[in-house]
């Protein structure tokens, strides 16, 4: 075990080792779904392989490198729970981690910004919001959960626009508005519960999030409208004659209501016990995504079911059970 603050070199494995470890490789499907969806909707039919690849693998690694970079910000609490991270274990120093982190995410942007110019406002948009979420997540107990969604929010956008939108105004007329705050409000629930299994650490360092000001219950609560709203959203773009679509969104929305109902009737209402309701959020995020990927490009669903079962491969051998 290495000793505290004598870090490994960024061109090092040991560094890339916990680069990987903070990038939440678990989660980079978050992204991916997000992306995948807006390309979906704004998919023309003269496209080719190679532009859904320069599109998809942006979004894809963007949550890595996004949640690498916020974890730079927010080590006081992360060193309470979530003390198995690199950055907590002194391996690599916050401002390495940052650098490449950024480095990452311009580089990653560069796709998404040659297919559409008017990406390079949601690109700097979203890296601002990275890099300042912590500060709102800290301070201010309503804005965590919809600060770090209408990042994400920005994922759909840049890929419809990439993918086939030529204009801001297209965007606006093309009815696809509601998955966007589809995307807004899934998102906005996974971090709210995500919130729970850190409720004593951030209220130890000092972090007035939701549930530390109002608990456990009246999180859940909130969350329940979060859901409620995501299901309704989606659900008013969807094509109920395209069964796949239909029938994903359904198992997606039972999925949603399995982890809150957990989350309400437990006995245990410890942050041990968060993890179930935690991982619903997550997996009801890509399943309603992966509906909407479904719905607008039929053709994608085998691409689409092969992209989930590796996240549960890849959710299944996270390196400590009781984070998401």
């Amino acid at each position: 075990m290495k000793k505290n603050n004598h870090y490994y070199p960024v061109f090092s494995l040991g560094f890339v080792k916990a680069l990987v470890i903070h990038m939440r490789p678990y989660l980079l499907f978050v992204s991916g779904a997000a992306g995948l969806a807006g390309m979906a909707m704004g998919w023309m039919e003269e496209n080719t392989t190679i532009k859904f690849v320069l599109l998809f693998l942006p979004f894809f690694l963007g949550y890595g490198f996004g949640q690498a970079l916020t974890d730079c910000f927010q080590v006081d609490t992360d060193s309470i729970s979530a003390s198995y991270r690199p950055l907590v274990k002194g391996e690599i120093s916050p401002k390495a981690l940052g650098s490449v982190s950024l480095a990452g995410l311009v580089l990653i942007g560069i796709p998404v910004i040659i297919y559409n110019p008017l990406n390079l406002v949601f690109c700097i948009l979203s890296v601002a919001g990275l890099a300042t979420y912590t500060y709102f997540k800290k301070n201010f107990w309503f804005a965590g959960p919809f600060y770090n969604g209408w990042i994400v929010m920005l994922l759909p956008v840049m890929g419809f626009l990439g993918s086939g939108g030529q204009s801001f105004k297209q965007l606006l007329a093309s009815g696809v508005l509601l998955a966007f705050l589809m995307t807004l409000f899934s998102y906005a629930n996974f971090v709210l519960i995500g919130y729970l299994k850190d409720i004593s650490a951030d209220k130890q360092t000092g972090y007035k999030t939701f549930p530390v000001k109002f608990g456990w219950d009246k999180s859940v609560w909130i969350g329940d409208i979060f859901v409620i709203v995501a299901a309704v959203s989606g659900f008013s773009i969807l094509s109920v004659e395209n069964i796949p679509a239909l029938v994903i969104f359904i198992f997606a929305t039972v999925v949603a209501v399995s982890g809150q109902l957990f989350a309400h009737f437990t006995k245990n209402k410890s942050e041990k016990n968060a993890s179930y309701s935690i991982a619903t959020t997550v997996r009801a995020f890509l399943l309603w995504h992966i509906s909407l990927v479904v719905n607008f490009q039929p053709g994608w669903i085998w691409f689409c079911l092969i992209f989930y079962l590796f996240f549960e491969l890849v959710l299944y051998f996270r390196p400590e059970k009781n984070q998401i």
